[in-house]
């Protein structure tokens, strides 16, 4: 069910819906009940140029197909496969499209619209990559409106030719400028589909985690959400990118080309993978010489975007919006990508956990395994190899300075519940969005039976509640404290939820930050 559902663009005509947009009127399917509609022009775009209203059309058109993704400059299979399933549909520059699950096409009804951020940074991913974006169960369990979408990406999103022309002006966020742009399209259609423009929420994890900064940064998107939920991204300062950065790029790119200055419309009509291939040479020779990865990405223009809070302090225009913020337990350490030790962690000896620790940690060993177990007394201290403490230390930050900016309420999530893949796994970067789209039930890695569906039924309620009042908490779900004032407040979703208070603050004193070689994580070419 789970498969024929999550990547087939052939959908069993169940039923049609039809919807009268500003534009025209649009013909959806209906599956066990769910209204969908895939493939949803928000907006059409030149290269480099500030996305435009749709184009009105006569008659019916049909929703039924996923819209192209815009193309990547990586041509990589994912290496995760297994644990996050990937969906790879068409790619194209034309690619500003969005779909929407939804219980009820009826004008008034107001259901709280929840909209989806993809991940894969801001150069990679779609809004339907992973089989678990997919919005029918959670549409269907929080009575919501889910939205997803894609945008431009890496150089066609954000590659600034301003000093070229001020037709260039925005060039370096216009991938900034289509998500503005759907939430703009959403704000004017989305009664039309049930929906409360008046409440809405935005959700996103790992660059999409980034992408609800952005917007939670932007005065363009000002007054287009009400609520802003961050998972495993957005939440670290200092590895953005800068207007001079970006200008670098575009001159290196020109001089890969051979194209001058006074030449560079020609940008807008070479073949992308020419493009792509400028772009990846201009990255690689720009992160050479600055000694550290420089990607695509926003900069701070203050206008639709600007800077991240926890540099450049966060916006007026978005004091009153709630915020949820967290992470995962693993991330990129767990013990799928990053192995360590020989077999499953679970099966080792105390002798062989105890070594492996002290070729980690040497002399603060023992201080750090007895934190651990003051934190995480039902853990195996083998977890403390795969432990991340960055993006832990990073949603921290974030909530308190938050916390202490904000007129509304600010929550913090870490997701601990392990998996039965390969004899135990603790949770990896993605784990939580099956649980979130109360899809984890359908996805094998993640099932654990007679756990998964309380436990999804619990991270569910909580988005669900928290896209409907600003608040997670509501029927089914712990007592959550709002973070703040002299206490750390996090939920913790494992076998039991739990919310704690500062419970791994000695934890995280102790232990030192520990990088990641996303080289390896890369996967191989196709």
């Amino acid at each position: 069910m789970y498969i024929r559902k999550l990547t087939s663009q052939v959908i069993l005509d169940y039923g049609r819906a039809e919807v009268h947009t500003q534009a025209g009127t649009l013909r959806g399917v209906i599956s066990d009940g769910t209204c969908i509609f895939r493939g949803v022009r928000y907006a059409q775009a030149q290269r480099f140029h500030l996305p435009e209203p749709v184009t009105p059309w006569e008659g019916v058109k049909e929703a039924i197909t996923y819209g192209n993704a815009c193309p990547e400059i990586f041509t990589c299979v994912p290496h995760d496969q297994y644990t996050v399933p990937h969906y790879f549909t068409v790619q194209s520059e034309d690619c500003q499209f969005l779909n929407i699950w939804t219980q009820s096409i009826e004008k008034g009804v107001k259901k709280p619209v929840m909209v989806w951020f993809h991940g894969g940074g801001m150069m990679t991913g779609s809004g339907v990559e992973h089989y678990a974006y997919d919005g029918e169960e959670l549409s269907r369990f929080g009575d919501v409106v889910v939205v997803t979408l894609n945008h431009r990406l890496n150089v066609l999103g954000f590659l600034d030719l301003s000093a070229y022309g001020e037709e260039y002006r925005y060039s370096g966020n216009a991938g900034l400028a289509d998500l503005v742009a759907a939430l703009q399209w959403i704000h004017e259609n989305i009664a039309a589909f049930g929906g409360d423009p008046d409440n809405v929420m935005l959700f996103g994890q790992s660059g999409g985690g980034s992408k609800v900064v952005s917007m939670l940064q932007s005065p363009r998107a000002a007054g287009l959400f009400h609520r802003a939920c961050l998972q495993s991204g957005g939440m670290r300062p200092g590895t953005e990118m800068t207007r001079s950065l970006s200008r670098r790029l575009a001159s290196y790119i020109l001089e890969y080309l051979k194209i001058s200055p006074e030449h560079v419309k020609e940008l807008e009509s070479i073949h992308y993978d020419e493009l792509a291939c400028a772009a990846d040479y201009a990255a690689g020779r720009l992160s050479r010489e600055e000694g550290r990865p420089v990607m695509y990405g926003p900069f701070a223009d203050q206008d639709f975007y600007s800077g991240h809070p926890l540099e450049h302090g966060f916006i007026e225009d978005t004091r009153d919006v709630p915020v949820l913020c967290g992470s995962v337990f693993g991330e990129f350490l767990n013990n799928y990508a990053s192995p360590v030790g020989t077999g499953s962690k679970n099966s080792w000896t105390e002798e062989y956990k105890y070594e492996l620790l002290c070729t980690e940690y040497g002399e603060g060993t023992e201080k750090i395994i007895e934190a651990f177990r003051k934190a995480y007394p039902d853990k195996n201290i083998a977890d403390i190899l795969f432990m991340d403490t960055d993006m832990r230390r990073n949603a921290l930050a974030f909530a308190r300075q938050r916390a202490e900016f904000s007129r509304a309420g600010v929550y913090n999530f870490l997701f601990t519940l392990e998996s039965p893949f390969n004899g135990g796994t603790v949770p990896w970067h993605n784990a939580e969005i099956p649980y979130v789209f109360h899809n984890a039930e359908y996805l094998e890695p993640s099932f654990i039976p007679g756990i998964t569906p309380a436990v999804q039924d619990i991270v569910s309620g909580a988005w669900v509640n928290f896209a409907k009042t600003g608040s997670p908490n509501g029927s089914g779900v712990p007592q959550w404290d709002a973070f703040g004032g002299e206490e750390n407040r996090t939920m913790v979703f494992d076998r039991e939820c739990r919310l704690e208070t500062d419970h791994d603050k000695e934890l995280l004193e102790l232990c030192p930050a520990r990088k990641v070689d996303f080289s390896k994580l890369m996967g191989s070419k196709k």
